[in-house]
């Protein structure tokens, strides 16, 4: 085997390997098109396809009415924190938190 079809090879399965993680990217985080809360657009109804973070974070978030399927809507952003619009309350999240929120 020459240098030239060796690298070909390993080209190959690398394009491979690339495809397959952005499939099982796609199929397990709700889509290529999936962003966190705290960069989605003022005002735009989002849903929520993933909740990250430890199962404490994520128990806190559910309880305040942040569950996977819902619409949310951000209503205005002050120094990184975010005001939320949630079944028809207005919650305030940290960046920190809204980065664990994936719409």
């Amino acid at each position: 085997m020459h240098f030239f079809e060796y690298s070909v090879d390993k080209l190959a399965v690398a394009n491979y390997n690339i495809e397959w993680l952005a499939s099982a990217n796609y199929h397990l985080f709700g889509g290529d098109n999936m962003m966190p809360l705290n960069l989605a657009d003022i005002g735009e109804p989002q849903i929520i396809k993933r909740i990250g973070g430890s199962p404490d974070v994520k128990k806190h978030l559910e309880d305040m009415g942040f569950n996977i399927g819902s619409e949310i809507s951000i209503v205005s952003v002050l120094a990184g924190n975010l005001i939320v619009k949630v079944k028809e309350s207005r919650v305030a999240v940290s960046d920190e938190l809204a980065r664990k929120i994936m719409v």
